[in-house]
Parts: structure tokens; sequence; C-alpha cells
């Protein structure tokens, strides 16, 4: 897909379809029935009344995306759609606005790819109000929401089952990675004819190529993430991770290494509580370790992001049963190291300066047999803390308590851990809203201002020191679970146990919002998050974006 910005009006463009963002504002109409905005009057003169006669016949109201689509007769725009950007001043502000630009971009391209659309042009009302600031989130916002409305993951439709077959079969002989089977499989796939696509009315120039440039960089490395966590278990085991992680880092050879500790590396480091998951699995356990590091080699701030990496999660022997346990879904959980390699894969393309930063996950499945946890076993993780673990469906925190540690030990400044750790944070924020926990107000603010940047919602939750007692044990250092009341509470003052004193963390509960269980695919979330917090850390270094 070719993605560029267009200057010029909106009248005089040619394609298959002008896709339009209108606020709710701008509808009002005269007693003659004629719009008040000075541009949609404009544009509904020189196209004959269609705008007008458009909003009529489907009740558009302008609500957030709503949309509307006319084919037009004796024009160079085959198709005219109205998108609904909602109240103008929940969108104007560009801190706020990303996910309403997004919106437009994405139902755009979504409704061109239906109609089976080759070229498309992307407007919107009342540009000319927003500052430069705002207009270069529009066009990045845009242009990531048009990549997306066209993506759409077939790897494992019946069109491709003999391929997909045949590569399954090479794949355990041969260790093929996810991303040679992703690349197999989409040549069956049915293209998008969509291979145009103007972002118009929010100006020209080399700062709008860069927006468009980081939409793309960063949409491929959501779409990353998608991919490896829709995969089935089966397909993606933690070996084929590790091989993902490893083909990203040779995509970006130039910024991006990758280390893969196998379990005898592991056993050296004293990993006994990622090996205590791991050892009920056939499948080898992989610790990834990918690292980025500026072109030029100039480091003023190191940072960690480590992500849970459960491949599967049955539960162990507290295994998961009941009709909502969702154990068919537990692909899913790792997620987290899911977008910290989409995030890996969008730093590599965008090589920020001045700052390091690593991207950790301990692979595994936790599952049951001979050689598996038991509840009541007592495992030493790699600081030397011992852990009685009295729910083996707890495992996620086991994980990363020992990959925490990992990160500590690389001297970094700030670490960010995220993990579809706890149903607890689901009940208390739903599937939409990720919760955070730190201690530190300045993590807080970087990671709140990063979401509302990135259009993806989080929300921060309390660290009750209390409840720590709750977490101890009478044989053991600590507990690895203690009751479901505060449940999310009691997994993060785990974790805090095996990050260094003074140490800038975060932790993010992704459980809600990494599935969407109404399409039944994966979100990407918070690969944007996560990439617009490490470009904060270029300034926090004082080293301007690039």
């Amino acid at each position: 897909m070719d993605i560029r910005a267009h200057d010029g009006a909106l009248y005089e463009w040619e394609g298959d379809v002008l896709a339009l963002g209108v606020f709710e504002e701008n509808l009002t109409r005269s007693e003659e029935n004629k719009f008040l905005h000075p541009g949609l009057a404009e544009l509904d003169y020189v196209m004959g009344g269609v705008l007008g006669e458009l909003a009529d016949e489907d009740d558009f109201t302008g609500k957030l995306g709503q949309l509307s689509v006319v084919r037009l007769a004796s024009s160079k725009i085959k198709r005219l759609a109205l998108v609904g950007l909602g109240r103008a001043n929940n969108v104007m502000d560009a801190v706020y606005a990303s996910d309403s630009w997004r919106i437009l971009g994405f139902t755009a391209a979504r409704i061109a790819k239906q109609l089976k659309m080759c070229s498309m042009g992307l407007a919107a009302m009342d540009t000319n109000l927003m500052d430069e600031s705002s207009k270069l989130v529009a066009v990045e916002s845009i242009a990531s929401g048009a990549i997306l409305g066209t993506y759409e993951d077939t790897r494992f439709k019946s069109e491709v089952y003999s391929l997909m077959d045949s590569m399954l079969a090479k794949f355990e002989k041969e260790r093929i990675n996810l991303e040679m089977l992703s690349i197999a499989a989409s040549r069956k796939a049915k293209p998008s004819k969509l291979t145009q696509v103007a972002v118009m009315s929010l100006g020209t120039g080399s700062d709008r190529d860069e927006a468009l440039r980081r939409a793309v960089c960063i949409t491929a490395g959501v779409i990353v993430a998608k991919q490896l966590v829709a995969a089935p278990a089966n397909v993606l085991t933690p070996g084929a991770l590790a091989d993902a992680a490893v083909s990203i880092a040779m995509a970006h050879s130039e910024v991006l290494t990758c280390t893969i500790l196998e379990k005898v590396d592991c056993e050296a480091l004293g990993m006994g509580a990622f090996l205590g998951v791991a050892n009920g699995s056939d499948q080898p356990p992989k610790f990834i370790h990918l690292k980025y590091c500026p072109p030029d080699g100039v480091v003023y701030k190191r940072v960690a992001i480590v992500g849970k990496g459960i491949c599967f999660d049955s539960g162990g022997y507290n295994i998961k049963t009941g009709a909502n346990c969702a154990v068919e879904l537990m692909k899913f959980d790792m997620g987290g190291a899911g977008a910290a390699l989409g995030a890996a894969s969008a730093i590599g393309a965008l090589k920020p300066k001045g700052v390091e930063v690593h991207f950790i996950s301990a692979a595994c499945e936790n599952m049951i047999s001979g050689k598996g946890m038991r509840p009541g076993d007592i495992v030493t993780a790699m600081n030397g803390i011992t852990i009685e673990v009295n729910n083996t469906d707890a495992e996620g925190r086991l994980t990363l308590a020992d990959s925490l540690v990992y990160a500590c030990r690389l001297r970094v400044d700030a670490i960010v851990d995220l993990a579809t750790l706890t149903g607890a944070c689901v009940v208390a924020l739903g599937h939409e809203v990720g919760g955070f926990f730190t201690p530190s107000a300045t993590m807080a603010q970087q990671l709140e201002t990063a979401a509302q940047i990135a259009g993806e919602k989080i929300w921060r939750m309390p660290l009750v020191e209390q409840y720590k007692q709750t977490l101890e044990s009478p044989i053991a250092d600590l507990v690895n679970t203690s009751g479901r009341d505060g449940g999310s509470i009691k997994a993060a003052l785990f974790l805090k146990e095996f990050v260094d004193p003074g140490m800038e963390w975060a932790h993010l509960d992704i459980a809600g919002p990494v599935w969407n269980r109404k399409t039944g695919t994966a979100t990407g979330y918070p690969v944007r998050t996560l990439v617009k917090w490490i470009d904060q850390q270029q300034i926090v270094a004082g080293v301007a974006d690039s």
C-alpha cells in the first residue's frame, strides 16, 4: 500500500472513494436545509447536493465511527463516504484525538476493501483549525488506521489448509519460524485491492512524510503482535516464538541483536522460578533477549520491556476448568511477549536515538506431566528468593520474577513489564482498559501520556503495601497467590519483590485488552503505547526525536 500526503481541493481529487471525516457540529443546517459549515456547504454544492442527501438517507449524525456511503455519477470520484468523528472538542486536542483519527482511517479502509476499491482519499473537516503537532498526530493515526483496516489474518483459513498442513509438518522437522509460515500462507490469501491512499487536508512536506513512515513502522509492529498472539499453541511454541525474535533481529540487524538462552543456560543463572513452570512441558523453554542499540552507538538512557511469554496455559495441576475458564484462548497468554516483539520490530525500523532498549521474555508452556510443578512445591528465583507455589495457575508471575531480576542485572534505568496476568484486572477494568501499577509518579505520568497519544486505554491501579503481608509463607519467603480479593494488586506486589530498590518500574496487566472477544482476534495492545514510551526516553535523555 502506497500512502502519501496530498494537498489541494477535495473535489479536485480523482480516485475510487473519498472518505470524509465529519464532526457532529459540522452537520448543522439552515432552514433551507443547507449546511452552515462553509467547507461542507462548498463541497455539497460542487457535488450537486449529494452530501445532504447522503446524510438524510442514512440519518447520519457524525457519531464516532458512523459510516454512510454513496456512489457518485459523472464524477472523478466513484464513491463518497462520510465517517463520523464524534464531537469536535473531543478530537481537536492532539493528545486525546489519535483514536478518533485512527477510526477514520480504519473505517474507510475497511469499506474500501469490501467494495474492492483500488484508491482512497482520506480527509476531515476543520483541520485548518488544528496546530501543527495535532496535524502530525492526525496524519500518523489516520494512516495507521488505514493499514489496519485492510489487514486480515487468513493464515489458518480453509483455502490455505493444504499449504499450512505441509508447512506444519516441515515446521516440526526443521523448526521453520512463524514469520516464514505467515508469508507462505499469505500467498494464498486474497490480497486487498486498495493500493493507493492519499491523506488529505492536513498538509504536505517532509514532516508529514516522516509521520507516515512512523505509521507504517509502528503498525507493522502491531501486526507482528497480532499474528503472534493469534497463532495457535501447536504452531507458536516457545521455540517458534524464539525463532520469531531471531527473525525480527535479522530484519534489523544493524540495530538489533538477539540472544536465546536455552534451558541449560537458565539453570546456570539460577532461574528456578521460570524453569519450575517450564518443566511440565515437552516443549523446551527459551529465554529471549533482544537488544536495540542506536545506529550511532551513543546511549544516554537504557530501558527494558519484559513480556510474559506463556505460549499455552493449561493451569498446571490447578487446571483451568468450568464454562468460563476460556482455556481455549490460553494461546494469548504470551500476549506480553507478543507486544514486546512487536515493539522491537517497530523500534528496529524507527531507530530512535540515544536510548538502548532490551526486550525480554521467558517463553514456555504451563502443562501437566510427571515432571510438572505441583501445588506446594518451592522454587528459588534468580535473586535467591524462595517461593511456595500454592497455585500452579499463577505461573506467569513466576516466569516474570526471573525475567525482572535478569533485566535489573542489565543495569537499565527503567523497566516496563507487561502480562496477561490476572482475571481480577479484567473484572475491575473490563476488556478495553489495561491496568498499570508503579510506585513512581514519573513512570505513571510517562505511561499515561504515551497511552493517550497512542490511543490505547490504561488506568493506574494502587500498590497497597499492606497487602504484601498476605504473600508471606510459613516455609518460604513468599507464596505466589493469596486469595481472590485484590488479586491484581497482590500480583503486582509479588513482582515488585524482584525489582531492585529504586528502579523505575511499572507493571501493565493486559489480560483484558489483549484480545477482542467480539471479533475473536488479537488486538496488538499495547505496542503503540510501548513505542511512544520509548520515544519519550529520547526526550528524557535530551535527544531530539529524528
